[in-house]
């Protein structure tokens, strides 16, 4: 990997430059910040960005664009977790989850200056009913994985049915849409799921609001253990370099956990609240949001210390704990929910269902001609 120059330790304030809007967006209650070399470091690495925020209703595209990161704002009901498998993109979002599949033939077809090296188009949508869905992920068998938070289980598809609930912790007794424990991340390991985050280890409905600040767990679908507990909010269990990582929210932390002790060492502390984490090399990538003065935010330790709430993507060398660069968001979008990197794809384009690239696009099996009887 090329080298990596970190970012000053003023970069969340003196070094940011703006980012233009080269065309992109016109919406004027929309607008990042970034720090100098946060163009050069997406091209270094090879990767553009997908970030969601249900906050604002958008999926965003973040690559490089000259030198300078362009973030293309997307419109999405209720955007949440995002996962990647081979050519495939899905994202759960409002009462669905939305299936995308690259189909490179098409970047010349899209409209515009900009050389694309990806084109998502629709495919099918999986309606789930509203189940306030949390983190995904495609298994190493490109099945697809995700927290049903409203019933306190991981779920995936099958049939006709909305969810299939696989896994609920074992202070869950039954499923029922009453978010009982806040069960929100997910992490596989060895293409299987593995790991997951809630905010309580409450059986009654809401209950896990009684000890948000301090009742989070972080736990072992193998083993049924409870790796630790006493987290702050925690979210996006990720196991990554043979290490295990979480973000602990309430916090604004990026930590190490001891698979054995469950003992935590802080990696990197952030002006914000994590949530959302991927990595690519030595990097990871952490979003942060500005949290809500509201109950659900109040009493957890983040909004008690930190003077400035930041939202954005942090990036953090993890061989080190060095901040390497900074994608802030200072107009419309406050709360970040999913960070996913793409690895190879330089400049992807997501388009809409009904634009005429994706109208006039086919997916049929070679040589099929239908037979008239």
């Amino acid at each position: 990997m090329p080298t990596i120059q970190a970012a000053p330790a003023n970069a969340a304030d003196e070094n940011i430059s703006a980012v233009p809007a080269v065309g992109e967006n016109e919406d004027t209650e929309l607008e990042s910040l970034q720090t100098e070399n946060l163009g050069g470091l997406f091209e270094q690495l090879g990767v553009s960005l997908l970030i969601s925020t249900y906050q604002a209703g958008k999926l965003v595209i973040a690559r490089n664009d000259g030198g300078v990161v362009n973030t293309h704002y997307l419109d999405s009901p209720k955007p949440m977790g995002i996962a990647t498998f081979q050519n495939q993109l899905a994202v759960g979002t409002l009462g669905e989850i939305q299936f995308f599949a690259n189909t490179p033939e098409n970047c010349a077809k899209i409209k515009g200056d900009k050389v694309h090296d990806a084109c998502f188009v629709p495919r099918y949508a999986h309606l789930t009913g509203e189940i306030d869905i949390h983190e995904m992920a495609f298994g190493a068998d490109g099945q697809i994985w995700f927290i049903n938070t409203r019933f306190s289980a991981l779920c995936t598809l099958s049939g006709s049915n909305s969810f299939t609930p696989v896994w609920r912790p074992q202070f869950i007794s039954s499923n029922a849409p009453e978010d009982r424990c806040h069960l929100n991340g997910l992490g596989l390991r060895d293409g299987k799921p593995r790991y997951v985050t809630a905010l309580g280890e409450s059986d009654k409905p809401g209950g896990w609001r009684e000890r948000k600040a301090d009742g989070g767990v972080l736990i072992d679908l193998k083993t049924g253990k409870t790796i630790c507990r006493g987290l702050s909010m925690p979210h996006s269990p990720r196991w990554y370099a043979e290490q295990l990582w979480v973000c602990e929210s309430g916090r604004g932390t990026l930590a190490k956990v001891n698979e054995t002790t469950g003992e935590r060492i802080v990696v990197f502390e952030f002006p914000g609240f994590t949530r959302g984490l991927d990595f690519v090399g030595p990097l990871a990538f952490v979003g942060l949001s500005q949290i809500r003065e509201t109950a659900t935010f109040s009493g957890i330790p983040i909004t008690e210390k930190a003077a400035e709430r930041n939202c954005g993507v942090w990036i953090v060398d993890v061989t080190d704990g060095t901040l390497v660069g900074i994608l802030r968001f200072t107009k419309g979008v406050h709360e970040i929910f999913a960070v996913q990197a793409l690895p190879g794809l330089r400049y992807p384009a997501i388009l809409e269902k009904l634009d005429p690239v994706v109208l006039g696009t086919y997916f049929l099996k070679p040589d099929v001609v239908a037979k008239v009887v």
